[in-house]
């Protein structure tokens, strides 16, 4: 290899000694120089690596991806810590994260490589691990879910059915017997308004329980009475806005981007002593992101870190892999924001 040598690219023997893989590539795609490590890792003999292009060694799936790869080397743009996998002699294949580097003037790509394999399989593990927790999750979801709008059903199909049967024979009474004294006159009125609050009240438990109006008219037709329903019995100004087309989001995503909303109202009414909220929807980048302001008193986020509206909150991000971002500073207010990459978002 005298021309490699006279370009500069000599093998020291630091190099000729790492267990890392150090080759030298020509801009054709063909080893030209290797030290022991990578035949020993590879498995091949010096002769059998330098007849073969080096795509011809490269995992059929990684073969796309390594060839733009190395077209943006070649172009000038250096290679940092890319993997892809290797066929070794015996036929197996063998991770390798790559750090490259071409040297234009003399056409030769001098490349270093770590087999990184191990780790690989256990971020495949640790990857199906959370597969199946995930469904283990989901289908918890659901199933609790499902108990929630049989309950919210026969609260409201049942209970507040049987609750307005009572409030129109009350009612009744209270208008045709014509011989009642006024204390019982009285008592009939004041319980006909307490059947009124009770079927109301089942009502609105009814929803926060199971949201069927979620099913029918869409997260942000659902999200809009929320925040109306809010400042109605609350007296706190509350605006839902979306920016976002709520196709793309999954079933399970709308249901706990309500459920965080309903958590965050009521951390607000409970502790914020806030006049204004402001829920909105939006894409950032590969994301979809739920915010929720409120101009309150604010608080120190390290001493409500365990909190159990804040845990409630965190634990419903983490079942549908988000992100939660809060910001809060005392007298400021507080902002809650729930991020999930799009693509998780879309499945279906």
């Amino acid at each position: 290899m005298d021309d490699l040598k006279n370009a500069g690219f000599d093998m020291f023997p630091f190099f000729e000694m790492t267990p890392d893989l150090v080759c030298i590539a020509n801009k054709a795609g063909y080893f030209k120089k290797v030290n022991p490590a990578v035949l020993e890792k590879l498995g091949y003999t010096e002769e059998e690596l330098f007849a073969t292009p080096i795509a011809s060694f490269i995992h059929p799936e990684d073969k796309a991806l390594t060839a733009s790869t190395r077209a943006e080397l070649l172009n000038g743009k250096a290679l940092i810590n890319f993997q892809n996998r290797y066929r070794t002699k015996s036929g197996n294949f063998i991770w390798l994260q790559w750090t490259s580097i071409y040297f234009a003037e003399k056409e030769v790509v001098f490349a270093i490589a770590k087999e990184v394999t191990e780790k690989k399989i256990i971020e495949k593990e640790v990857e199906e691990k959370y597969k199946k927790f995930k469904s283990l999750a989901t289908h918890f979801k659901e199933h609790l879910e499902k108990d929630k709008k049989y309950i919210a059903i026969e609260l409201h199909e049942e209970l507040a059915q049987l609750a307005s049967v009572a409030k129109l024979d009350i009612a009744w009474v209270n208008d045709n017997e014509t011989g009642l004294t006024a204390a019982a006159k009285s008592r009939l009125e004041h319980a006909l308004a307490v059947t009124n609050v009770l079927v109301n009240t089942m009502r609105k438990i009814s929803f926060s329980i199971s949201p069927n109006m979620l099913d029918d008219l869409g997260l942000h037709d659902t999200i809009e009475w929320l925040c109306k329903d809010f400042s109605i019995l609350n007296g706190i100004n509350c605006v839902f806005e979306n920016n976002y087309d709520e196709a793309h989001l999954s079933k399970e995503t709308k249901l706990d981007f309500f459920r965080i909303c309903q958590e965050a109202l009521s951390n607000v009414l409970t502790h914020a002593q806030a006049s204004n909220v402001k829920i909105s929807i939006d894409g950032v980048d590969d994301e979809v992101r739920l915010c929720i302001a409120d101009d309150g008193k604010g608080f120190e986020i390290n001493e409500q870190k365990y909190k159990w509206g804040l845990t409630t909150i965190r634990e419903r991000v983490a079942s549908i892999n988000g992100r939660l971002s809060i910001e809060s500073e005392i007298g400021k207010g507080t902002t809650i924001c729930v991020m999930v990459r799009q693509e998780l978002a879309d499945i279906n």
